[in-house]
Order: C-alpha cells, then sequence, then structure tokens
C-alpha cells in the first residue's frame, strides 16, 4: 500500500500505520531500507528544516542534495526509489525564529518551495512560533495564516502533489530536557481550534483544493523522553483526543517523540488513531549502542580502540548541539554525552575525525572478524543471529541489524 491507501485503511478501521524515519544518519537509513525491503512496502523518511534547508542546515545538504543523498542509499540498498518517500518536518520559520517576522517567513517560504520543487511528497508545516516583533506565546490565528502562507508557496511549484501535515507537539521538538511525568495530553478542543482556523486560512487563499490534501494534524498524546527518563504512554489519558479524530474525514495524529516506547504502546497508538509516528534518536540510539559494542570488541580483539577518544574530543572541541540539553557537574555531562536518551552524540559522527576513526575500525574489524565469544558478550542477539547462519559477522551487518531492532518495532506496531 502507498502513504494514502495506508491511511486511507486506517480510517475505514483497519489497524494499520506509518512510521516516519527522521533521521540523515546513512546507517539508520540503510538499516531501515533494509527493514522495507523485508516488509515489501515503502519507507518514510524525513528531513527537518534544521537539518537540510536553502543554507544547508547542520547537515550541509539543501533539499536537492537530500533527494540525491537518501537515493543514493536506496540504491546501493536496493530499494526501488518510488518506494522511498520522503518527508519535511517542522517546515517553517524556526531556523530563523530570532530574525524578524517578515525575513524569517521569507526564508520560510524558500524552505517550503525547495521541497516542494525537489518532490517531497509530506510536507508538515509549522508556524507555531513567535518571531521577531511577535509576542510570546504566538496566537494560533497568525500560526495558521502563516502555515497557510507556507503551503502556497508549495503549490506554486508543485500544484495538487504534496500532502499535509498540519499542528505542532508541546513542548517543542527534540526531547524534553528534564523529567515530565505528566505531561499534558493535548485537548480535543485544542485540535478542533486548529483545524478551524488552518481551514479558513487555507480557503482565504483559495486553498481549497490543498485542504483536502491536509492528512494529519500533529498532537501530544502524552508521551516524551529527556536524558534519563520515558514517558510511557497511556491510552486512557489520550482517550478523549483518540475519539475526536473518529469524526474527522481522511485525518489521522501524527505523533512525535514516540522514540523509546515499548512495542506494545506503539501497537496502542496506532490503534488510537496516532497513525504516523515519528522515531528519530531511538535509532541512533542503537545506532551508538552498536558502534560502542564494536569498540570494545575493537580493544578487546585487536588491543586499542581511538573512535571514543575521538568522539569525546569532538564534542568538547564543539559542544554547540549538548551544552544547553546536559545539566549537572563534569561527571555527569560526561555520562549524557555518551548514555543520554536525547542521543546529542548523533550530531558528531559526521565530523570527518569521528567518521574517520569509525571507518578504521570498521576496516580492522572486517580484515579481523571477531570470535563469536567477543560477539556473545558485546552483541549476544546478533550472536546467535551468527550463530544461525541468519547474519554475517561483519561489523556493518552487525550494525543494521542492531539498528532494525528499532525498526521491527515500527513495522510491528505499524502492519495490519
Amino acid at each position: 500500500m502507498s502513504l494514502l491507501q495506508t491511511l486511507q485503511a486506517h480510517k475505514a478501521g483497519k489497524d494499520v500505520g506509518v512510521y516516519s524515519v527522521c533521521s540523515a544518519n546513512r546507517y539508520v537509513i540503510a538499516a531501515c531500507m533494509q527493514q522495507t525491503l523485508e516488509d515489501n512496502g515503502f519507507m518514510l523518511l524525513e528531513a527537518t528544516s534544521n537539518q537540510v534547508n536553502q543554507f544547508g542546515g547542520y547537515t550541509g545538504l539543501d533539499a536537492a542534495d537530500f533527494v540525491e543523498f537518501a537515493s543514493q542509499i536506496a540504491h546501493e540498498t536496493g530499494l526501488p526509489r518510488h518506494r522511498l518517500v520522503l518527508g519535511g518536518d517542522h517546515l517553517g520559520p524556526h531556523p530563523w525564529a530570532g530574525e524578524a517576522a517578515a525575513s524569517a517567513m521569507e526564508k520560510a517560504r524558500h524552505l517550503v518551495s525547495d521541497y516542494a520543487r525537489q518532490g517531497f511528497l509530506k510536507l508538515h508545516l509549522d508556524a507555531s512560533m513567535a518571531l521577531g516583533g511577535d509576542i510570546p506565546p504566538l496566537d494560533p490565528t497568525v500560526a495558521a495564516a502563516r502555515a497557510a502562507e507556507l503551503c502556497l508557496a508549495a503549490e506554486e511549484v508543485a500544484p495538487g502533489n504534496p500532502v499535509y501535515v498540519i499542528g505542532t507537539e508541546v513542548p517543542p521538538p527534540g526531547g524534553a530536557q528534564k523529567s515530565e511525568n505528566n505531561i499534558a495530553v493535548t485537548r480535543a478542543e485544542d485540535v478542533q481550534q486548529t483545524l478551524e482556523l488552518h481551514r479558513e486560512a487555507f480557503e482565504e487563499r483559495g486553498l481549497q483544493e490543498a485542504w483536502e490534501r491536509v492528512i494529519a494534524v500533529v498532537v501530544q498524546p502524552g508521551v516524551e523522553f529527556g536524558d534519563e527518563f520515558v514517558l510511557e504512554y497511556d491510552s486512557q489519558r489520550a482517550k478523549q483526543l483518540s475519539s475526536f479524530i473518529e469524526n474527522q474525514p481522511r485525518l489521522v495524529y501524527e505523533a512525535h517523540s514516540t522514540d523509546y516506547q515499548t512495542p506494545i504502546a506503539l501497537r496502542r497508538m496506532v490503534h488510537d488513531h496516532f497513525a504516523i509516528l515519528k522515531v528519530g534518536p531511538a535509532l541512533t540510539f542503537a545506532f551508538r549502542e552498536a558502534v560502542f559494542a564494536l569498540a570494545a570488541i575493537e580493544q578487546e580483539w585487536l588491543g586499542e580502540t581511538k573512535l571514543l577518544t575521538m568522539l569525546e574530543n569532538a564534542m568538547l572541541a564543539d559542544p554547540t548541539h549538548w551544552r544547553r540539553y546536559y545539566q549537572g557537574d563534569d561527571r555527569q555531562q560526561a555520562f549524557a554525552r555518551r548514555y543520554s536518551y536525547s542521543d546529542r552524540i548523533r550530531y558528531y559522527w559526521a565530523n570527518p575525525t569521528v567518521n574517520q576513526a569509525l571507518q578504521e575500525m570498521l576496516t580492522r574489524l572486517e580484515d579481523n572478524p571477531p570470535p563469536l565469544t567477543l560477539l556473545s558478550q558485546f552483541l549476544p542477539v546478533q550472536y546467535w543471529k551468527v550463530r544461525q547462519g541468519l547474519l554475517e559477522n561483519r561489523p556493518i551487518c552487525l550494525i543494521y541489524d542492531k539498528v532494525r531492532e528499532i525498526a521491527r518495532h515500527y513495522s510491528v506496531a505499524c502492519a495490519p
């Protein structure tokens, strides 16, 4: 089934959903593509406005670059290009929120236009943040009007093509910075207001046909994660929210920050109409686990490993991506840099020194396959798969399978 067919089946009463991979890590993307091939389905891969934009974002990629990047991995993995669906997450003025509203929105329109022009199918329009000159919190009417302006920018370059997601979760994306034991579930009346204000804003700009391609609303179902905690999904708390969407034609909910939820919770979320599940840090966390395990194997088997030292040096030299997220003394911050659920370490794998150390480790272990006893010690799940002939004892295969442990949770949760 396609993306739209899957959501239509959900609205028709089937417990099916879609998981969206939100990552620019090529190992994570390749692993999820392998899972897609096994599932005989399609893969939804999304880039964020901070990650990929006309100025390069933190990946150094614009929309066209990201299409080429993802397409190349698909080619290498054997996933047919038509089974790769690209999306844009939190597309709007967020990267430029400190600028005057006119300037930030002009850049946001350019951003959305670029994504649409490059064939991104699923566009999440998010103009919910206050910009320079705005009085926070931003008036929902203004947020809806700005989202409609972004939709207009997309329709001008790709008329009739994109499908849209509106709304935003609270707190902002990226994981909470402290424990939030009882984060508020979005109220049904707030969803209704979001829908009404956006519909009016779309219609005022002649976007009635585009409004019919709005497929989902982003809400907070009561899930979150931070350094050392995961707030588990509670179906009872989300009951009123879940019931509301049943009476809205074609619409489902999109849930962000579903990372680290249990497989049972993910399945229940799909049943409760959170039919689009976003996942990112949980996948790169699994990648980090696999790489750290291989580093431990390299140390035991070949006598030394450089990777963890290179990672720590890179994070200390450029604390931009973790400093404001990790609290405590030096020891606590050092622990969080490696093991936090927030997984801010994911921003450093592309660092040239870190990447070189990673490639050297993979080459050493490829040339000197470790004994099964070390796999049993550090990658016990993969050890048994190697024993049974289900997995090759190659470092890249071990990494992919570790990431797929998480991808499988989502695959099962979204399957019929």
